[in-house]
C-alpha cells in the first residue's frame, strides 16, 4: 500500500521468510520513499533504513514484487498497490470451486495419495501412465539434525504460480492432467509437503511433466521453509 506523508511518500512492504527475520521478526516495513515512485528509489530508502535488507536486494537473492509480480527497477508503484519482498523461494489456502482450484492448490491440512491419483485418473480414459512426486519432511538436512519445518506462502501469488505451472505443463508436453498441491504451516517430520501427479497416454510423457514440474515450482513459487533444529531456526534460502 502507498500512502503519501508530507514531502515523501510511504510505503507499506509486506515481508517473508529471512526478511521478517532481518526486520526484527514483523511481517512489514514502512518506508518513507523522499522522490520517485520506482521501484529502485524504494530499494534506495530500504537501503538505508535496513542495509542488511537492501544488500540482499542489491545482490538478487531477493526479489521485489508489484502487485504480485515480479517488478524490475522501472516499474511504477501506484497508490493502492501491493508491494513485497521475496526471499529465495524454497518449493515452496484453501481451495477454490474450480478445476484449477483442486488440481493447482496450496493447504494446510495433509492429502491423501490414493484420494488425488483417483482424482488425475478419472479426468480421462485415455490416461495409460502416471508418473507422481511426493515430497516428506526428512529430519536431516545440509548436515544438520531437523526435528520440525514451517512452510509459508505468499498467500495469492502463490496460488497464481502453480496455476501457471499446471497451464504451462499441459500446453508443452503430451500429458492429459497434472496435478500439483503444496502444503503449508507446520510440517511434522514424516509428513506429506509436496504432491505432483501428471497423467498421459504414455510414461515418459508422464516422467518429463512432473520432473519439470517440481523443478519449476522450487523456481517460481513464493514458498519459504523454515527448519527447527536442535541449534535453532534456520530460513532455508533454497534447496535440491
Amino acid at each position: 500500500m502507498v500512502k503519501g506523508k508530507g514531502l515523501g511518500t510511504m510505503i507499506t512492504v509486506r515481508l517473508f521468510g529471512m526478511t521478517k527475520m532481518l526486520a526484527g521478526n514483523q511481517g512489514f516495513l514502512l518506508v518513507n520513499v523522499a522522490n520517485g515512485r520506482q521501484v529502485k528509489d524504494l530499494v534506495g530508502a530500504i537501503e538505508a533504513s535496513h542495509p542488511a535488507i537492501g544488500e540482499l536486494i542489491q545482490k538478487r537473492k531477493v526479489l521485489v514484487s508489484v502487485n504480485q509480480d515480479v517488478a524490475h527497477e522501472e516499474t511504477i508503484i501506484n497508490d493502492g498497490d501491493e508491494v513485497a519482498l521475496l526471499p529465495p523461494f524454497a518449493g515452496g489456502s484453501g481451495q477454490e470451486p474450480t478445476d484449477q482450484g483442486q488440481f493447482a492448490r496450496i493447504q494446510r491440512e495433509n492429502f491423501s495419495l490414493d484420494r488425488e491419483l483417483d482424482r488425475v485418473r478419472s479426468r480421462s480414459k485415455r490416461i495409460g501412465g502416471i508418473a507422481t512426486f511426493l515430497g516428506i519432511a526428512r529430519d536431516r538436512s545440509r548436515g544438520r539434525d531437523v526435528d520440525g519445518i514451517m512452510f509459508e506462502h505468499y498467500e495469492g501469488m502463490a496460488e497464481k504460480k502453480l496455476r501457471e505451472i499446471r497451464e504451462r505443463a499441459l500446453k508443452d508436453f503430451d500429458i492429459l492432467e497434472l496435478l500439483i498441491i503444496h502444503r503449508y504451516g507446520e510440517i511434522t517430520i514424516g509428513e506429506n509437503i509436496v504432491l505432483i501427479i501428471a497423467g498421459a497416454e504414455h510414461r515418459a510423457d508422464a516422467f518429463n511433466a512432473c520432473r519439470w514440474a517440481i523443478d519449476e515450482l522450487k523456481q517460481i513459487t513464493p514458498i519459504w521453509k523454515l527448519e527447527h533444529t536442535p541449534e535453532g531456526e534456520v530460513w532455508v534460502e533454497e534447496h535440491p
